[in-house]
């Protein structure tokens, strides 16, 4: 099992405990690091050099419409850096917009998924995000 930390890349603070508390019920025990806007998530992926310690999540999982700097900037970021390119991202966005998916995938995302309105559904679906990406999902090192 990979246990390197999960990014989650959500402005939205009941969204953030939803995807908490539906990793913990699929018992992952990977450190979930929130950040609530693509600033802040490129502060964590790309900030200070000398923070050697700090470690590359396993998996982005990415909204679209954030203030500051949206999802589709952040993933651009990633995949125009060295350390990052490899690295797995996730859009998972209320977004309806086909023009998003296109952006998204035009941009490498390596899957697009709508946010399900209903509670059981959308913790089904972090779970099984999780459980894909953690588990089974091999990725080369940067």
């Amino acid at each position: 099992m990979n246990s390197r930390p999960i990014l989650i890349v959500e402005d939205n603070p009941d969204d953030q405990k939803l995807a908490l508390r539906a990793f913990k019920k699929c018992n992952l025990s990977n450190t979930i690091i929130f950040a609530n806007d693509g600033v802040e998530a490129g502060e964590y992926l790309f900030g200070d050099e000398s923070n050697k310690k700090k470690i590359v999540p396993a998996v982005v999982l990415l909204d679209l419409n954030m203030p500051r700097k949206n999802g589709l900037e952040l993933l651009k970021d990633i995949r125009e850096n060295d350390s990052t390119r490899f690295l797995p991202v996730v859009v998972i966005t209320t977004s309806k917009e086909e023009q998003d998916l296109i952006n998204s995938y035009s941009l490498g995302v390596n899957s697009y998924v709508r946010k399900p309105v209903d509670f059981n559904e959308f913790l089904e679906a972090v779970k099984s995000l999780g459980l894909y990406w953690l588990l089974l999902n091999e990725c080369p090192s940067s």
